[in-house]
């Protein structure tokens, strides 16, 4: 079982098509054809290791409402352990991402959600859940969306209480000091860069220094960036290896980033080396960007690529 913590959102999609521009305002018209939902945010991390028929489990916060039961009822149907999922009443509305989209191109992106800071409770609830979980688990990924459930006091315990289980963080710049000691981070180069304190520059040599710096800064096993169309780099302590893209053609890169650290984490539970889960998740991320929405890879699509 790998462990999830993180930000839940729910990602809904308006899909349509456009014919003409609004008479009051220089806009496009979207006549709907129709509406779905996804789980979103750290939650699209369990669809993707449900995806790798990796058994999972999601703590994190909804509300109670609505959104909040269907995340719960969803969870379930992918066979991962909700019971670490905090609902909280009125104050706390499940975070919702709502995307208009119209002949494979999004038109807009509106949010609502709420940013504080969890709750004492929420995280005792979320700690308790996960020490039940521990013994039947390989590996867990914090996947900071930077809504408020991984605080950086909230980071730092649970890092300290995993000890030398497999540590997989897709960070946020502004939480840096706090990943310090995990396995892995899976930065994308804008917020490697960020949490560095360097220029935002996508060549090799460049990358190589971000790498070490992180990885001497976090005191982490490996530090694997993101790098869009040139691929990955991969920094394992000792030596850099730079991935060229998979990718052949990019329709949307939403949720590519849960893609990486999901099949990434997946690998290393399984025994892989790090450059080897660094190439398979490149070739997962050439999957799903490939594909319209919040999407996911198979071993089968990965292997096939």
């Amino acid at each position: 079982m790998i462990v999830v913590i993180g930000d839940i959102i729910v990602d809904e999609f308006i899909w349509g098509d456009v014919s003409r521009i609004s008479p009051e305002a220089p806009v496009p018209v979207v006549s709907v054809n129709e509406i779905d939902r996804r789980l979103g945010g750290s939650a699209n991390v369990v669809r993707n290791l449900h995806a790798l028929d990796q058994t999972s489990a999601m703590l994190g916060l909804v509300g109670d409402d609505e959104p909040g039961r269907w995340v719960r009822r969803r969870l379930s149907e992918l066979n991962s352990d909700n019971r670490g999922v905090v609902t909280k009443t009125n104050e706390r509305p499940t975070a919702i991402k709502t995307r208009i989209i119209a002949r494979h191109q999004q038109v807009v992106r509106y949010d609502r959600e709420w940013t504080q800071p969890a709750q004492s409770d929420s995280h005792a609830h979320m700690n308790a859940s996960l020490k039940a979980l521990l013994p039947e688990s390989s590996a867990v990924i914090l996947s900071d969306y930077g809504k408020g459930v991984l605080t950086p006091d909230f980071i730092t315990q649970l890092i300290a209480q995993l000890g030398d289980a497999i540590i997989a963080v897709d960070p946020k710049p502004e939480h840096t000091d706090a990943y310090h000691g995990a396995t892995v981070i899976t930065p994308n180069l804008l917020e490697a860069s960020a949490m560095a304190g360097v220029a935002n520059i996508n060549e090799d040599d460049h990358v190589e220094a971000i790498a070490k710096t992180l990885h001497r800064k976090l005191a982490l096993q490996y530090v694997l960036i993101t790098r869009s169309e040139k691929g990955m780099t991969l920094y394992d302590g000792s030596e850099s290896h730079h991935i060229p893209t998979a990718a052949r053609d990019v329709f949307d890169v939403t949720g590519a980033g849960d893609t990486v650290i999901a099949v990434f984490t997946a690998c290393l539970a399984r025994g892989d080396d790090a450059l080897t889960a660094a190439k398979t998740a490149n070739r997962a991320a050439g999957v799903v960007v490939g594909k319209v929405g919040t999407a996911t890879a198979s071993w089968a699509e990965i292997e096939g690529f």
